[in-house]
């Protein structure tokens, strides 16, 4: 199957994945880590599939491997 989509590539449904289990863990945290390392850990996961997106949108190659 041609991949014509960010949304087709598995790495990329793999980080979806990473970034729900991700929120489940977290909820076991302590509430005192909701702005510090919850915080941090949420936005560095949903970075993964963004950037993967981001660079699935670039024309040439080059680009498109920085954002990997």
């Amino acid at each position: 199957m041609p991949i014509k989509n960010y949304k087709d590539l598995d790495i990329w449904k793999r980080s979806i994945d990473l970034v729900e289990e991700l929120y489940k863990q977290i909820q076991a945290f302590p509430k005192e880590e909701l702005y510090g390392l919850t915080s941090q850990m949420r936005r560095a996961a949903v970075s993964i599939p963004s950037n993967i997106a981001e660079g699935f949108t670039r024309l040439h190659n080059k680009e498109y491997k920085q954002f990997l």
